[in-house]
């Protein structure tokens, strides 16, 4: 995505308006201090499409008005916001004083800060992917027919048969004629919320179960081992690299931002967009993004999510989740283990 810059739209003040969690006006981002690099990496790991500048000021405005009320009592949108708050404060140490302690005008300096690095690494990201991505369109081996071009977009999206088929909504036949003519004339608006095949592994879509492989695909996986643990590690044992991201930022599990956050870039990347705009009805990649996020935070839908993020944490980082492992039987580790669950059946018995 392009190094569109989360800054305040209006003259710098503590008053609310409108959600913080959507993209700010465009503004070129420079290069970093702390504040720059966490911005970086928790726009790609937690949120990555919000107005820093308005969620810090919103935030502390929110935390005096908390001293009398719940989170609960608000609504669903301002509680996701409050809680994507809540978790960049806990991520930069002293911010919160910082923030507590400064001006109007200093709150809006930090905020644009991290926002320069999380706009930053947005239009980094989308740049090398932009070109990564045809590596992994067909088998290694086989041609891509027609070729595709690694930095003009236009012939990509629904005017490719390989890219057009990765983007067809999940539910729509990308063999049947007149939908795959509609999808190309722009006949048939492709929202964010119709999720596209390439998130499902195999790209196959079973609309009895949905969940079935959902978020599982060959081409996700690479594209966050591009982002996250380098892009020489995609064709290798699955690991943080010294270079990569990951490893920079001591990251050991994925999130559900991360997943969310590379989805919307292969998405983009695979489109015949050249830009991303917040206004972009063609890609509508904001409200794309949310939903993946909508889904991945529904607490109805735990028991999935919880599958998912396990299985992806062992695909990215295996040596980082050995805890979410089963134990090796009649291992001293298992045999540890079953001597403790007998000493504390005993302690229970007898308290009884």
């Amino acid at each position: 995505m392009s190094d569109d810059e989360n800054h305040p739209s209006v003259e710098p003040s503590r008053k609310r308006s409108g959600s913080a969690l959507h993209s700010g006006p465009r503004k070129k981002a420079t290069s970093s201090n702390p504040l720059v690099l966490h911005g970086r990496h928790f726009g790609r790991t937690v949120f990555a499409m919000c107005n820093y500048p308005a969620l810090l000021t919103a935030g502390i405005l929110r935390l005096e008005d908390l001293r009398e009320s719940s989170i609960e009592d608000y609504p669903a949108d301002v509680r996701r916001e409050h809680r994507v708050f809540m978790e960049l404060i806990d991520s930069y140490p002293g911010l919160l004083d910082r923030l507590t302690n400064g001006e109007e005008e200093d709150i809006i300096h930090l905020g644009e800060l991290m926002g320069k690095g999380a706009s930053g690494a947005r239009g980094d990201d989308t740049k090398t992917l932009k070109s990564a991505v045809l590596e992994w369109l067909v088998p290694r081996g086989q041609a891509l027919i027609p070729p595709l071009s690694r930095n003009i977009k236009s012939d990509r999206g629904f005017n490719h048969e390989v890219t057009g088929a990765l983007l067809c909504p999940a539910g729509l036949d990308w063999l049947n004629a007149e939908t795959k003519q509609s999808l190309k004339s722009g006949e048939t608006v492709v929202r964010g919320d119709q999720w596209p095949m390439f998130l499902y592994a195999g790209y196959v879509y079973d609309p009895e179960d949905p969940w079935t492989g959902l978020l599982r695909s060959e081409i996700l996986i690479f594209g966050f081992k591009h982002v996250f643990t380098s892009p020489s590690s995609v064709d290798k044992e699955p690991k943080a690299t010294r270079s990569g991201n990951a490893y920079l930022h001591g990251m050991k599990s994925v999130t559900k931002g991360s997943l969310a956050y590379i989805a919307t870039q292969i998405r983009f990347s695979l489109s015949s967009s050249s830009i991303f705009s917040r206004t972009d009805t063609v890609t509508d990649s904001e409200n794309f993004y949310h939903s993946i996020l909508d889904l991945l935070e529904d607490p109805d839908e735990s028991e999935e999510v919880v599958d998912l993020m396990t299985w992806w944490t062992r695909r990215i980082f295996p040596n980082s989740s050995s805890s979410q492992r089963s134990i090796s039987k009649n291992s001293a580790l298992s045999k540890i283990r079953e001597k403790r669950a007998v000493l504390q059946e005993r302690a229970a018995m007898g308290a009884t």
